[in-house]
């Protein structure tokens, strides 16, 4: 059975059911490599929500994981020194992985992997940045030939979006090497129409004058013009 090591740095509400269904699946033996360290299941203060987030499902159920020590005196994704784990290498080797997939490049670790496994195994890389924040032109052209850098490193890119793909174009990725891979949800979990749920969904819809027949489109994120994109 072909192994994947996924590196991402914490436990995530909306991946944690994908890396279950993978196990369950056994098409594949995988494993997440937490790279936060165990501090991130302490209360996590959100800044952009500005609030401590708790998920109330088990983001740690149906999987095999492995939360790496990180040496950071400032631990946290938030910046680039946030993520250093010392035996993040030997920690890979030791699980063989035949693929290597690969969450956000700008942390310290996440790097080091990128670069240590180039050519030895091959790097699936998930990020959902684009090009719709926009800088000065100076800095456009350092960071384009910095991104054209860092994605030599990677054998295939998963996308989630025309704004996502068009960063990796602009990034020197090829299009062989775009693979469309948009954000799930975990169906089965939202389709459930449970009885403490029911009766607060009928109450405001009716609140909110909307038909019982009529099919509603919920977003949920922070209210940013770049996420309600049209062409996102």
């Amino acid at each position: 059975m072909r192994r994947l090591a996924v590196i991402t740095t914490h436990p995530i509400q909306y991946n944690a059911p994908l890396f279950a269904l993978l196990h369950e699946r056994r098409a594949i033996e995988i494993k997440v490599f937490y790279t936060w360290g165990k501090s991130v299941l302490d209360n996590k203060y959100d800044p952009g929500f500005a609030r401590t987030i708790q998920w109330d499902i088990p983001v740690l159920k149906g999987y095999e994981y492995e939360f790496l020590e990180n040496v950071s005196t400032n631990k946290g994704s938030h910046h680039y020194r946030g993520i250093d784990n010392p035996f993040i290498i030997e920690s890979l080797k030791n699980f063989r992985p035949d693929v290597i997939l690969v969450y956000g490049w700008a942390f310290k670790s996440h790097l080091k992997v990128l670069r240590y496994f180039t050519k030895k195994v091959p790097i699936l890389f998930r990020g959902d940045s684009t090009l719709l924040d926009k800088g000065n032109l100076l800095k456009d052209i350092l960071r384009s030939l910095y991104l054209r850098w860092i994605y030599c490193h990677v054998d295939f890119a998963l996308y989630v979006g025309k704004n996502n793909f068009n960063y990796f174009r602009k990034s020197g990725l090829t299009e062989s090497k775009l693979i469309h891979a948009p954000h799930a949800v975990d169906n089965v979990r939202f389709a459930m129409i449970n009885e403490p749920c029911k009766p607060y969904a009928d109450d405001l819809r009716q609140k909110l004058r909307i038909e019982a027949n009529s099919i509603v489109f919920l977003f949920a994120g922070k209210m940013e013009t770049k996420k309600i994109h049209p062409y996102c």
